[in-house]
């Protein structure tokens, strides 16, 4: 059994009843772009090897390790949301599949070497690190959300240092920073390949952004259909349901 500390608790991996997962309302809770990543990105089924940055409790690890048998590793620069991460990888018996790193994703190459893994996953701050003013009182939610340790272009950077030639590469972000993310997967060899636009429901603005670029890839981009999240009774959609729970 492992230790909680503060105002941790232990909840269900939603669509995997049988996996657990440490959260904190304070420091670091999972949220439904992370589900939508995991689901979304290409994993290797059999082996290979995954990073995950900016991988907070390790959720996104968690997911893709229902789906695949690949070596799995995560970076969080947070000292207290690392250590939840690494308790959740002992909570879920997951050793010897999946490793947690303490550090900041500008300096892992001396830890993971380059070119190393198949497929690598974000989820990083989506907004600027803009005045003080606009950032959330509680300083674990401002470094998870704002550009504080991390620019968008320190992230790609990171992905295509670490991802092999040929490998993918999948984030989520805002649609807002579209252009963004596609001058710099461009600037960093990381061919645009698969889209997807996230909507709240029919009828409002996408809120989420989906995209997976291969290192060295040739041009060829495919938008997916748009994945709407709730009906209009504030149900989950059907889709949306079956990515969620599984069923």
């Amino acid at each position: 059994m492992v230790q909680l500390f503060d105002d941790e608790r232990i909840d269900y991996l939603l669509a995997n009843e049988s996996m657990q997962i440490i959260q904190s309302p304070t420091a670091f809770a999972f949220s439904l772009d992370a589900v939508l990543l995991a689901h979304f990105a290409y994993v290797p089924v059999k082996g290979g090897t995954i990073l995950d940055l900016c991988t907070g409790n390790g959720v996104i690890p968690l997911l893709l390790s229902i789906r695949t048998n690949a070596k799995i590793t995560g970076v969080e620069i947070q000292e207290r949301i690392f250590q939840m991460a690494e308790r959740n990888v002992k909570l879920n018996g997951l050793n010897d599949q999946m490793q947690m790193i303490h550090g900041d994703l500008k300096e892992m190459q001396p830890v993971l070497g380059q070119s190393s893994f198949d497929v690598v996953t974000c989820n990083p701050p989506y907004f600027k690190n803009s005045s003080s003013t606009e950032h959330n009182h509680n300083e674990y939610l401002t470094i998870a959300r704002h550009e504080v340790y991390c620019t968008l272009e320190d992230v790609v950077k990171a992905c295509k240092l670490h991802v092999r030639p040929g490998g993918k590469v999948a984030m989520v972000h805002r649609p807002g920073r579209l252009v963004d993310i596609i001058e710099l997967f461009r600037k960093y060899k990381l061919e645009p390949k698969r889209m997807q636009l996230v909507y709240p429901k029919k009828g409002k603005e996408a809120n989420m952004l989906l995209v997976e670029g291969i290192r060295d890839g040739k041009a060829d981009l495919k938008i997916l259909p748009p994945l709407y999240v709730y009906e209009e009774d504030r149900t989950y959609t059907k889709e949306a349901r079956e990515i969620i729970y599984g069923r």
